[in-house]
């Protein structure tokens, strides 16, 4: 069923604008036009964010569905089917559904970008659901226009990690500009959820939101702590063991604690919560595969992870550093995600790395400009034209592990493949 998915994703993205237009002015006239369907969820959770986002919805709701609670989802992008997007309380949508939604939204004869057009879509669907269900909307590029910014009093609203992406949409480009874009226009009625953050950006997000009158929790009223090789999930009332055979790198825990954090507050038992979180996977970050692309593999390990930021990318370092056998890597890249400075964060840990261009992505960059890059940045690199070609380059008898990584959209297609 991949491929019927692929093309009616191909022809959206045809019909609809794949530009980002910052400006909730649309999306609401369609709303009111279709009777602001939005009012009729109850439940609404935002997560925001640069970062850790995907992660942070991911955990709550495996938490909130171990509770026997319904839970319905919208996330942003889909890794290799446009159905990942939305998740209706026990199934994804269906792509019959998709359908039906456009042309509800189409006869309001208004124009919508894609990812406007998104939205509505899990509304309508959302609203079909049981009434009681939690609406978990991951945000899409900053908040303040955002097409999710639909809410005044949601349930809660949850910041991950903020960072310095996306600057090229805000003027100063500064990360005091990208904070108040994101945290400056959330409710003034809601339960606000602030995940960890580097010292200066904590201190701006605290600075931004002292005139909020909502009910605000911020990183360090929670902790995720080490003690010995056993992990913890600490705060004032609660010391929750945490272990997981899915969960690697350090960035991952930190999301899952704040999901915890939110899971607790909503009256999720600690006991369910220690024995959901060996449960919990997250795909396309920091994942290790097995399937079709893997099986002619020898003694090769291969690590998927969508990273494409500063802090994203340190993270997979920071856990690459962990092997003692040879890292492998095939690197793609958008031309805006900075690559140069990016590609630094792995110094001394790729043997070689093979680059390629993400394919069907008019903004990828060429495997050519990458290498380049690479070379630049003093790795031993080549390029390659596709994955299977640069997984034939690296087929060697050594023990090793190969990470895909640098976006989200070729971790989807090493994925499809998969």
């Amino acid at each position: 069923m991949l491929q019927p998915s692929k093309k009616l994703y191909q022809k959206l993205q045809k019909q609809y604008s794949r530009r980002i237009n910052l400006d909730l002015k649309r999306i609401k006239k369609v709303l009111e036009k279709l009777n602001n369907p939005e009012e009729q969820l109850q439940n609404v959770i935002n997560i925001i964010g640069s970062d850790g986002k995907n992660s942070v919805l991911t955990s709550l709701k495996y938490f909130l569905e171990a509770n026997n609670q319904k839970v319905n989802t919208f996330t942003s992008p889909h890794l290799y089917d446009v159905r990942q997007r939305f998740w209706l309380g026990n199934r994804f949508i269906s792509l019959k559904e998709i359908k039906k939604y456009k042309k509800i939204i189409e006869r309001t004869k208004l124009k919508l970008t894609l990812f406007e057009l998104l939205t509505c879509i899990y509304i309508l669907s959302a609203t079909k659901t049981d009434s009681e269900s939690y609406n978990l909307v991951e945000s899409g590029l900053l908040f303040k226009k955002d097409s999710t910014n639909l809410w005044s009093n949601p349930l809660a609203q949850v910041i991950t990690n903020i960072n310095y992406q996306h600057q090229e949409w805000v003027r100063p480009k500064t990360i005091t500009e990208i904070c108040k874009q994101k945290v400056g226009y959330l409710s003034e009625n809601t339960n606000i959820y602030i995940g960890k953050q580097n010292t200066k950006t904590a201190k701006i997000i605290k600075k931004i939101l002292n005139k909020n009158p909502s009910q605000k929790v911020f990183y360090g009223s929670w902790k995720i702590i080490n003690k010995g090789k056993k992990r913890y999930y600490r705060d004032k009332n609660n010391l929750i063991n945490l272990s997981s055979k899915y969960i690697h790198s350090d960035g991952l825990w930190e999301n899952v604690g704040l999901a915890i954090k939110v899971a607790l507050d909503l009256g999720i038992d600690a006991k369910i919560i220690k024995k959901t979180t060996p449960k919990i996977q997250f795909e396309g970050r920091v994942q290790f595969i097995k399937g079709k692309l893997t099986k002619n593999l020898k003694k090769t390990k291969v690590l998927v992870d969508g990273c494409h930021s500063n802090e994203s990318t340190k993270n997979l370092a920071r856990y690459l550093r962990k092997f003692k056998i040879p890292v492998y890597s095939i690197w793609g890249s958008l031309k805006n995600k900075n690559p140069d400075q990016l590609i630094k964060n792995f110094k001394g840990i790729f043997k070689k790395i093979i680059t390629i261009k993400i394919p069907n992505e008019p903004s990828a960059m060429s495997s050519f400009d990458l290498r380049r890059i690479a070379e630049r940045n003093g790795f031993q690199a080549i390029d390659s034209k596709n994955i299977k070609e640069a997984l034939k380059k690296i087929s060697t008898n050594e023990k090793k592990v190969v990470c895909i990584f640098g976006s989200l959209y070729l971790v989807g297609h090493a994925l499809s493949m998969n």
